[in-house]
């Protein structure tokens, strides 16, 4: 599989086998997006090839007008004179309406293919595992979405019938030159060597430099979107010199590629327009002298000079269309790239149902990896049963949040099973799974929209009173209420109108309207400040008993307090488990959780 990412990207000059599989890979993404809409397609061809057949008869008849027509009318008939007159009117409407026809087909069809690709790439994106979004920047995916695929918007919306009108008129033109002289035909077709040549030279080199292109364009976006992401570091920091410099290179090296691809253009165009040039030349001068002898008649000729010169019309077109197609080539090979990518997390062929969990979680023999890595998680057995508390410790990097994210199947394990009531994990439906373990994470993210739309974000058709009982239960409604359009209130992009600790409390009523069988709080009380702390923790003691049975809750904390309403506690250390017992029994142990506990009691004081 093609991966995806930084090193692929900057490696704009694959071998030659790769580039072949990408192109089919290419061809392959081109094909399926065509096939729901093949009827049209091919309606919209036949369109254009009629159109370039009624086209290139304007020549012919011009030459039957004058050399048969003419004497006609010169003999006193004049019927082949007006047929003449009528035919090349009807050509001229034909081609009209044709042209007119086939344009807003094209651009139907090209609507059609890009809604279907832009889709299938956001709904690829996110089915992709977490592993995928951690190790890629979201710039580089924002690419695919926007640089990349106007870039194959330009191509279909006119490039394709361009480049498809460009090279049947020129195929119909070649076969109307044949048909009225061949010698001629063989001087034009002769022009095709250098033609082919010229061509072949700068498909190969403008390949490159639109594939660098591609590269550059997205490693602006990347740029850009980190920078503004990290605004208030960079600010803080005042980086704003360093990066506006970073941005220049950039942009510096994105002009550069792009004026090598403009400059290869400007070689390959005027190339093709004195072939051209030339080739109406000799026509000229060797079917004059073939008039003077009588060979050829003067209708004829005249028709083969303008056949000649329209028949290297489409190429400064064909040209412009060119750069469009060698862009677009590059960014389909980006994105093609992208739906190649294979969630690692996959949900199961047959799911075992679980509409009512209640929370017991058993490690059996887990080993866990990240990728190729080394083993993070060494041989792991642990029993939680449904309805404790439970808290996980230890230093950074230990490999608290590792554990919670195999628990709430963000990754797989790489040896052994992860069950929820005794089923794994792996064999759960994705429904199930997510309506069953829910987690809180430190950043508490809010999306665009009211604040009761974010609380109610795994329950959309919980009711006002609902959203507002999930409020007052974490200690989240008095603030809310003076907001100031209370619940209707629009937190804005990541929740700007909403202060750190505010997010986090909208974030624990969002879990608590989930009503989650196992809620797993990821550093999810580190944003609150002291009086925050203790407002919700009577809040979050009402979240994690429920108001029936109670639920499994898996709690990583570096402050303590929230740890000492835990049933148990498990100090994490290289992955292993090396403390397992009640706050207090720990605390009497002197082991490790005894010196974090000090330690968290001296910076009290």
């Amino acid at each position: 599989m093609t991966t995806f990412g930084t090193a692929n990207e900057e490696n704009s000059n694959l071998s030659r086998s790769e580039s072949k599989a990408v192109r089919r890979r290419s061809v392959a993404l081109l094909g399926s997006l065509i096939r729901p809409v093949r009827l049209r397609f091919w309606l919209t061809l036949g369109m254009v090839v009629l159109s370039q057949a009624t086209r290139v008869a304007g020549p012919a008849i011009i030459a039957f007008g004058i050399d048969h027509a003419l004497p006609s009318l010169a003999a006193g008939k004049s019927f082949p004179l007006v047929l003449a007159g009528v035919m090349y009117v009807a050509a001229a409407i034909a081609t009209a309406l044709l042209t007119a026809v086939y344009v807003t087909s094209t651009a139907k069809l090209s609507q059609a293919m890009l809604l279907d690709l832009r889709i299938r790439v956001f709904r690829h994106t996110q089915r992709l595992s977490l592993e995928f979004h951690e190790k890629y920047t979201s710039g580089r995916i924002i690419a695919r979405q926007t640089s990349d695929l106007e870039a194959l918007r330009d191509l279909l919306d006119s490039g394709v019938s361009s480049l498809a009108s460009g090279l049947l008129f020129m195929l119909f033109t070649a076969f109307t030159v044949f048909a009225l002289d061949w010698v001629s035909g063989l001087i034009m077709l002769a022009t095709g060597v250098p033609a082919y040549f010229l061509a072949r030279w700068y498909q190969k080199h403008s390949q490159i430099a639109f594939r660098e292109s591609r590269v550059a364009s997205a490693s602006l976006i990347v740029h850009f979107v980190e920078t503004m992401t990290g605004i208030r570091a960079i600010k803080a920091f005042r980086r704003e010199p360093q990066n506006a410099e970073r941005y220049g290179e950039l942009t510096e090296h994105y002009r550069k590629v792009t004026v090598r691809s403009i400059n290869l253009n400007g070689i390959f165009q005027p190339g093709l327009v004195l072939i051209g040039n030339v080739c109406v030349a000799v026509v000229l001068l060797v079917g004059g002298f073939r008039v003077l002898s009588g060979g050829l008649a003067v209708g004829v000729l005249l028709a083969l000079i303008l056949s000649t010169k329209r028949f290297f019309q489409p190429v400064d077109q064909m040209a412009m269309f060119y750069n469009s197609f060698q862009s677009a080539q590059a960014a389909l090979e980006k994105v093609s790239g992208l739906l190649e990518e294979v969630p690692t997390v996959r949900p199961p062929k047959t799911p075992v149902p679980l509409p009512e969990a209640r929370g017991q979680i058993d490690f059996h023999g887990v080993e866990f990896g990240y990728g190729n890595g080394k083993v993070v998680v060494p041989e792991l057995n642990l029993h939680i049963p449904a309805g404790q508390t439970v808290a996980l410790v230890g230093q950074t990097g230990a490999g608290k949040s590792t554990l919670a994210k195999l628990i709430a199947r963000f990754y797989d394990v790489t040896e052994g099973s992860l069950t929820l009531d005794g089923v794994d994990l792996r064999e759960l439906s994705t429904a199930d799974l997510r309506r069953a373990v829910v987690m809180v994470t430190q950043e508490a993210f809010l999306f665009s929209g009211t604040v009761a739309d974010n609380i109610a974000l795994g329950r959309p058709d919980a009711t006002r009173e609902e959203i507002e009982t999930a409020a007052r239960a974490v200690g989240a409604h008095d603030f809310i209420a003076a907001l100031p359009d209370g619940y209707d209130t629009d937190v804005n992009k990541r929740g700007g109108r909403v202060s750190a600790g505010q997010r986090q409390l909208i974030g624990f009523a969002r879990a608590f309207i989930a009503a989650p069988a196992v809620l797993i709080l990821d550093e999810a009380t580190s944003s609150l400040d002291i009086p925050s702390e203790r407002l919700v923790q009577a809040g979050l003691s009402n979240l994690l008993s429920g108001s029936d049975s109670g639920r499994t809750a898996i709690i990583i904390a570096h402050r303590l307090s929230t740890v000492e309403t835990a049933d148990r506690v498990l100090v994490v250390h290289d992955g292993r488990i090396v403390e397992d017992g009640s706050p207090a029994e720990l605390i009497s142990g002197g082991g490790r959780f005894a010196r974090l506990h000090g330690s968290w009691k001296e910076s009290l004081v």
